[in-house]
């Protein structure tokens, strides 16, 4: 149940609010300025255009992608195992994170005033092109739309309580992801950092990941139908901390960009 993303060129793409309201972009280079060339409905398969084009700085970036579930993998970098205190596991850790945990870049991370200690886990994001299932690791690069910059908000203290992850990491705010996707990237072994208030925090490749990511989509689709624009965070490397209100947080991606996010109090 699935077949490859029919694609004629690389493109990056992305999401904005324009003065005609929220679109699907291709964002271009004209000359030496940024634009965004809004795309007719979704950007799956080989998008058209509607003709409408706006100069980047004239718009807001949102989250690149309406995902119908957030599918995250747990402890895939042997570091970040080790720094949570047991093995790196034999088969992929999945959990699920809320759609609406999804924001976009420099809208801030909330903090639930039932929580002590928030931290930031900056990740790689592979975004689902089409509607897949049982999906051999040999074709997963069929049904990748492309990727994108994560961070997987987690509440640690009542991770540690509650013995599973669901509160923990479904809080509203949890999944910031931007700042758009790159459909022709090779991630087999990209530089992953992640700053706190401009102090570099987390810095691995992921080359090292424990489940490279045609294994975890093969793993994932056993258990469910993935749909375009499901998106996969694919595990965070060590190094990981706690936000505090007023903070900033920036995750890179080599290739990608930088996603960067307000740390704010709930109020």
């Amino acid at each position: 149940m699935f077949g490859q993303v029919d694609r004629l060129f690389a493109m990056r793409l992305g999401r904005v609010a324009s003065p005609d309201g929220v679109a699907f972009v291709s964002i271009e280079t004209d000359g030496s300025d940024e634009i965004a060339r809004e795309i007719a409905e979704h950007p799956f398969g080989t998008p058209t255009f509607t003709g409408r084009t706006w100069p980047l700085a004239d718009v807001r970036l949102l989250a690149p992608i309406l995902a119908s579930k957030v599918v995250c993998v747990g402890k895939n970098y042997a570091a970040h195992a080790a720094e949570m205190g047991g093995p790196a596991p034999e088969d992929p850790v999945i959990f699920l994170k809320p759609n609406t945990a999804i924001v976009g870049p420099n809208l801030p991370i909330l903090l639930p005033p039932n929580s002590s200690q928030v931290e930031y886990e900056g990740e790689l994001a592979v975004v689902i092109g089409r509607p897949c299932k049982d999906v051999p690791a040999a074709r997963a690069a069929d049904v990748i739309l492309g990727y994108t910059v994560a961070n997987d908000v987690t509440a640690r203290d009542q991770q540690r309580h509650d013995g599973q992850w669901t509160r923990a990491k479904g809080y509203d705010t949890f999944c910031p992801l931007g700042p758009w996707i790159e459909t022709e990237l090779d991630p087999g072994d990209l530089e992953i950092t992640t700053e706190l208030d401009g102090e570099v925090r987390q810095r691995s490749r992921t080359s090292l990941l424990l489940h490279d990511i045609p294994k975890v989509i093969e793993w994932v689709t056993r258990v469910m139908t993935l749909l375009p624009g499901d998106v996969i965070l694919t595990g965070t490397p060590e190094g990981v901390g706690p936000m505090t209100d007023g903070q900033t947080v920036s995750v890179t991606v080599q290739g990608i960009g930088t996603l960067t996010n307000p740390v704010a109090a709930k109020r």
